[in-house]
């Protein structure tokens, strides 16, 4: 009972604690430089701890320190914050203290995890302007329905005129947004934890990764983003000396689509079974596009497996530079369609009526 409260306790306090990708690579590149120019794994991370100016991340290190001086193994002490560091850079520094290439696994983890961060950072860059958009049109429509239209519905209400179909749909979903905005905003609350807990669910989530695979755009962005992280991860373990099945399992618990730890399990079932890696891949052109497949398939034959992999996540991260770069140009026009839409009938929402007392005034 007191082993299950302490991990409970444990998860709880490292919940909590955040430490930027950037801060991680640094230190796997610092700590490798280290242990490769002499020193120990403690003294290294002494040195580090003195540099980093992130109170989490210190205390993090401070334990570690602690660990490592009561004799415990750095990989052992990592795993307390496993949620924090990922299962991939705990086994990679687990298989350098085993087979003494500790420096050389750090410095590949590093320049990986380098590769990795430039890649979400180039997503998230692509997704920053139509994000902008959107708080925009959100901002507008708040101020038209919260400020202007209040002002102006007396004077429609007070006029012997029959309004216009969009001005009446305007003021009825304006009405609506006044005297119930609670409502609205306790009813998204209320979507957003149901649709928290369905993706909990196994299946549910499974199929709302699958849905996302295939949709236009995004998913292209979503299946090129996987088989960059995929190839990556298990490019590195291969060249940690991990067998193909367990760098497979390994895989499946750092990949975070549903669809693609299924179809690596699978994978590495068959592999178990004497079935080359490839062959799992092949009926599913869709999720695995022929291009990995192949490759794979030229690197098993060839005994370059690892170095084909590494060849594909640098071809998918281009093909994700690609699709982010056109993202933009892509959406632009779309958005700006849909904005000036929406500002147009609003507009002749209002003016059309305006017109028209105006022209049962003048006569």
């Amino acid at each position: 009972m007191n082993k299950v409260y302490n991990n409970i306790k444990k998860k709880l306090e490292n919940f909590f604690i955040r430490v930027p990708l950037a801060e991680k690579i640094l230190f796997a590149k610092h700590l490798s430089m280290m242990i490769n120019a002499g020193m120990t794994e403690i003294e290294s991370i002494r040195l580090i701890r003195k540099q980093i100016k992130s109170r989490s991340f210190g205390k993090i290190l401070d334990k570690i320190i602690f660990d490592l001086e009561g004799g415990i193994f750095l990989s052992v002490s990592l795993k307390q914050f496993s949620g924090i560091f990922g299962e991939i850079f705990i086994n990679l520094i687990e298989i350098g203290e085993i087979t003494g290439t500790l420096s050389q696994n750090l410095n590949h983890l590093s320049a990986e995890l380098k590769k990795s961060y430039q890649l979400r950072s180039k997503v998230v860059s692509a997704l920053i302007y139509p994000a902008v958009i959107l708080a925009v049109m959100a901002g507008v429509g708040g101020m038209l329905i919260f400020f202007v239209l209040p002002k102006i519905v007396p004077m429609f209400s007070n006029a012997n005129i029959e309004l216009p179909m969009e001005t009446k749909i305007l003021l009825a979903f304006s009405g609506f947004m006044l005297n119930h905005y609670l409502l609205v905003i306790f009813g998204f609350f209320i979507f957003f934890i149901i649709a928290t807990f369905l993706l909990m669910i196994p299946i549910v989530k499974f199929y709302y990764h699958r849905f996302i695979l295939f949709l236009p755009l995004i998913g292209k962005i979503v299946i090129n983003y996987n088989m960059t992280n995929i190839s990556r991860t298990l490019g590195i373990f291969l060249k940690s000396g991990i067998k193909i099945v367990e760098a497979v399992l390994m895989s499946v618990n750092i990949t975070k689509n549903s669809v693609y730890k299924k179809y690596l399990y699978l994978a590495a079932e068959e592999v178990k079974k004497g079935e080359s890696f490839y062959k799992s891949f092949e009926n599913n052109p869709k999720i695995f596009p022929p291009t990995l497949t192949r490759m794979i398939e030229v690197g098993e034959k060839t005994g370059k497996l690892e170095e084909n992999l590494f060849y594909l996540a640098d071809f998918y991260e281009s093909e994700v530079d690609e699709v982010t770069k056109n993202l933009s140009s892509i959406l632009e026009p779309i958005l700006l369609v849909v904005m000036g839409s929406l500002v147009g009938f609003v507009v002749v929402s209002i003016i059309r009526p305006i017109y028209e007392i105006s022209q049962s005034v003048t006569k």
